[in-house]
């Protein structure tokens, strides 16, 4: 937090400790909803609902549905159900869903039913559907009409319908039988003639994601065609609701920060929102790292005995153990490189399974090119330091090949991970470090054993 930004909370901090309604207000006047959601979030309990209900009704509603969604539900939890409804009917069903999800049994239910029967109805539904699929993402206010109207009375339709729709850029056309058929875009249904019939000016090649699709690939299939809605069908292609560009944000916000704690071995958000308990905290840590170390302590002492076969030839040359901190440390990084590349990859949908082949052979290339530059540099520096070209062409020749080896195994290994139904996110780094720790050990010992003789 920057220092006007904490002078700011000091002082907004001061005003709602002592209800100062006016400067509250004219703090809030220059805020956006996200901001005041910050604020909130660093005042205690209290003064955060006392402020829940300062503020405006729409600006509430606004404010809640930037918090965190377990904060959210606590606090909607303290108000009274006059307010609960008036901020549950300012938001859309989709983010009202998302909100009571988060409360008691008891809640939900009472919640529920201070809203209107077919908001009702709407909410529950949504709220069957797992939160990690497009169901559980979508909203049902969206546009839709029939393809068999005209332009002029599509626009009647939009007009009293777009009001309580989360977006009107694409309107969505379906048949009798309440199947997607088609979409136009509000500019084109504006400029096109009125008497047109929406099936001619419709476009009919539209891309839908299935309910039960996991909310990762609905992410990536927005991000790639840069939508700012994408509609979602049942089996029987029947038009279910609409998921738009600013939930499949918080989708990629919320994959990337899991894969990220994957990665590091330790407990997502999630997790750490139910451990709420110090010790629970630690045997969640420990059950997510201790798989992944123990399979690099069995490589580290894997990569111990190689050394050990490997003494004889740095007892002859004591100068041959100056280069293998830095042979595994370059290995290690170039192979966390194409590893991440490659993690990224796969997590974004950009590897697909055509593209295999040609990803393995581009990292390999890389890692072929980076270690002939590589490989040459050290190696001079090896000959010049210890006065030994011999030592110097081992050394070269040995980064060649790790660095080789490292991207190439980069590569491999998350793809491999992936096609036996491992998260490469969660493994490939301990398999990486290890693989490459003793590949790399075995090319340096085998070719300082070859050439021991040149060494001496």
């Amino acid at each position: 937090m920057h220092n006007e930004d904490k002078e700011l909370l000091k002082q907004f901090r001061t005003y709602v400790t002592k209800r100062n309604e006016q400067l509250i207000k004219e703090e809030l006047s220059l805020l956006q909803p996200a901001d005041i959601a910050e604020l909130i979030e660093e005042l205690e309990t209290a003064d955060q609902h006392w402020l829940i209900y300062f503020l405006e009704i729409k600006t509430a509603a606004l404010v809640i549905n930037e918090l965190d969604s377990v904060l959210g539900g606590q606090l909607l939890a303290g108000l009274n159900e006059k307010r609960v409804l008036e901020i549950l009917e300012e938001m859309s069903l989709d983010d009202a869903a998302d909100l009571l999800g988060e409360l008691s049994d008891g809640e939900q239910k009472r919640y529920i039913e201070l809203l209107e029967s077919q908001d009702q109805q709407d909410v529950r539904e949504l709220m069957q559907y797992p939160e990690d699929t497009a169901g559980g993402l979508m909203t049902y206010e969206y546009v839709a009409i029939r393809e068999d109207i005209t332009a002029a009375k599509a626009i009647d339709v939009l007009r009293e319908t777009a009001p309580d729709a989360e977006t009107v850029y694409y309107v969505y056309v379906i048949n009798v039988e309440n199947q997607l058929v088609g979409v136009i875009s509000l500019r084109e249904l504006i400029i096109a003639n009125p008497e047109s019939s929406i099936r001619d000016i419709m476009r009919r090649n539209v891309i839908s994601v299935p309910i039960d699709m996991d909310q990762e690939e609905v992410a990536r299939i927005v991000s790639k065609y840069n939508f700012l809605a994408v509609p979602v069908v049942d089996h029987e292609k029947s038009l279910q609701g609409i998921i738009t560009f600013d939930d499949v944000i918080d989708v990629i916000h919320e994959e990337a920060s899991e894969d990220i704690y994957r990665m590091a071995g330790a407990p997502g958000e999630e997790e750490e929102e139910e451990e709420e308990q110090f010790f629970l905290r630690i045997k969640a840590s420990l059950k997510a790292r201790l798989p992944w170390l123990f399979i690099t302590m069995f490589g580290g002492l894997l990569s111990g005995k190689i050394l050990s076969r490997f003494s004889g030839e740095i007892s002859a040359v004591v100068a041959i153990a100056f280069f293998i901190p830095l042979l595994t440390g370059m290995g290690g990084n170039v192979g966390t490189q194409s590893s991440t590349v490659t993690v990224r990859g796969i997590a974004t949908g950009q590897i697909r399974e055509e593209d295999i082949v040609r990803v393995i052979l581009r990292e390999a290339l890389t890692g072929l090119a980076m270690g002939m530059i590589l490989g040459i540099i050290v190696g001079g520096i090896a000959a010049w330091w210890q006065n030994k070209p011999m030592l110097g062409l081992v050394v070269g020749l040995a980064m060649l090949g790790n660095m080789f080896t490292a991207a190439t195994m980069g590569t491999l290994v998350p793809l491999f991970l992936r096609r036996i139904g491992i998260d490469p996110a969660v493994a490939s780094a301990p398999f990486i470090s290890t693989t490459i720790d003793i590949t790399g050990l075995v090319i340096y010992s085998v070719l300082a054993t070859l050439l021991i003789a040149y060494l001496i």
